[in-house]
């Protein structure tokens, strides 16, 4: 009727589209899943509230394993880096030192000693390799620029212990240990810093230490190599592109065993003759035995504890166990937000049964079984469901490629997370909507028809 209020028409409207559905209706009907939407898109805006939870919960979901995954990856590569065949020993300053004084100086003496290294080459098995590192310099220059940075003289087995390479030049060889040559080669980031646009190969930089300036020739440039958005970190966990390594014969000749730091009417002065050192293993499993055969070693021939030792690769099965529990958590955190959101959904198809109840009465009349009824709300759920998981995966995506601007770490976006997270909202809208087109399938169809 020409007066009669806007709801009512509508509803008159689906009731005959309801009517004209129904003869040749079947369980998937393509007029079937076009009545579906159409009753959808009747209240555009309550359908878009209705799907912000399953949107938002797989958002959740690939944003949360993708950072997952980025910082996992970052770990897992940095403990890669630092060889899963090694065990590294570091000179530390032990906690309660003993310093021996003369006049305004101090002299404090720690750290690793050339008998250890003897006694480890001598008396473990399954050694492959055992290279010495000596850090004596952190600052270089070359000209009139500077650059701060980690001058250690190390072996040619340095760079297969570690798995780095040149970019360009050449790497130490037996013959520069052996010689003595005072050449050297320099980290990306000293390369970039000190030459910017020049060649540095065949150029002298100078490490600085107190009182004087030793000259390295630059041979070669350590490969430039990204991990998860941050630099290459190997043996101790350097920065390797801030590294200059040079033969440690040559550094050893060069620097003093003692390092100088002059402080107001005094000097401190320090005495470490071997910085680190990096055992590498013959095979996997016999890292872990070694490890600790090099802490008794260091146990009985250090009575103060002025070293420490680490074993990647028993960090990096802690740190794939923590990958594999921060998955579960954050992906509980992120089921949980799907739940939430497959909770509206089914509150607001409770209500919308209840708002069609006449037209299921109708349709009911016109020949229409139960299982029709339950395939058409399904339809609807499913319809909102999908639509939700499809914006929820392309926001997550997005999400993540802008966390990896800001983050310390590059999110991973894994396609079996966006195919996970899709199925699942799905699955929620199955589930979800499973009650409430039972319970429009179970209505009178009398007293449907007299309902309001």
């Amino acid at each position: 009727m020409p007066g009669s209020p806007p709801g009512v028409r509508r509803q008159r409207r689906m009731i005959r589209r309801a009517a004209r559905v129904v003869p040749a209706m079947t369980l998937l009907n393509v007029e079937t899943l076009k009545l579906g939407v159409r009753n959808l898109l009747l209240h555009k805006l309550r359908s878009l509230l209705t799907v912000l939870g399953i949107i938002f919960g797989v958002a959740a979901v690939i944003c949360m394993l993708s950072v997952s995954e980025g910082a996992s990856a970052d770990e897992l590569r940095s403990i890669q880096l630092m060889g899963t065949r090694n065990v590294l020993v570091d000179s530390v300053a032990p906690r309660q030192t003993t310093q021996v004084s003369q006049g305004n100086a101090s002299l404090l003496e720690y750290g690793i000693k050339p008998s250890d290294i003897e006694l480890i080459e001598n008396t473990l098995p399954h050694l492959a390799s055992v290279t010495v590192l000596r850090t004596v310099s952190d600052i270089v220059r070359w000209r009139d620029r500077r650059s701060n940075a980690s001058v250690t003289g190390t072996e040619p087995s340095f760079f297969q212990a570690v798995n780095i390479d040149v970019a360009f030049g050449r790497s130490l060889t037996d013959e520069d240990l052996a010689a003595e040559h005072a050449v050297c080669v320099i980290g990306e980031d000293v390369r970039r810093e000190l030459f910017k646009h020049e060649d540095p190969i065949g150029q002298v930089i100078l490490a600085e230490r107190y009182p004087t300036a030793i000259p390295f020739r630059v041979v070669g440039v350590l490969r430039n190599v990204q991990v998860a958005g941050s630099p290459q970190r190997g043996v101790e966990e350097r920065n390797l592109n801030r590294e200059i390594l040079a033969p440690i014969t040559t550094v050893n000749k060069l620097f003093s065993e003692i390092t100088v730091k002059r402080r107001t009417g005094s000097r401190e002065m320090t005495k470490v003759l071997v910085s680190g050192l990096i055992i590498q293993v013959d095979e996997l499993e016999h890292v872990l035995p070694v490890s600790e055969m090099v802490k008794r070693v260091f146990e009985r021939t250090h009575p103060t504890e002025d070293y420490e030792i680490k074993v990647p690769l028993a960090r990096l099965k802690i740190a794939e166990r923590k990958k594999v529990n921060n998955q579960r958590v954050l992906g509980f955190i992120a089921g949980i937000s799907l739940l939430v959101g497959g909770i509206g959904i089914m509150n607001i198809m409770l209500a919308t049964v209840t708002e069609r109840t006449r037209e299921i009465g109708v349709r009911r009349a016109l020949g229409a079984r139960r299982r029709h009824i339950t395939v058409q709300f399904l339809i609807e759920t499913i319809v909102l469901s999908t639509g939700g998981g499809v914006i929820g995966v392309i926001l997550g995506w997005v999400g993540s490629m802008v966390l990896s601007r800001v983050a310390e770490w590059t999110p991973i976006v894994q396609p079996q997370y966006m195919i996970l997270s899709f199925g699942l909202s799905v699955l929620v809208g199955l589930v979800s909507g499973m009650y409430p087109a039972l319970q429009a399938a179970n209505l009178d169809p009398i007293e449907a028809l007299r309902r309001e």
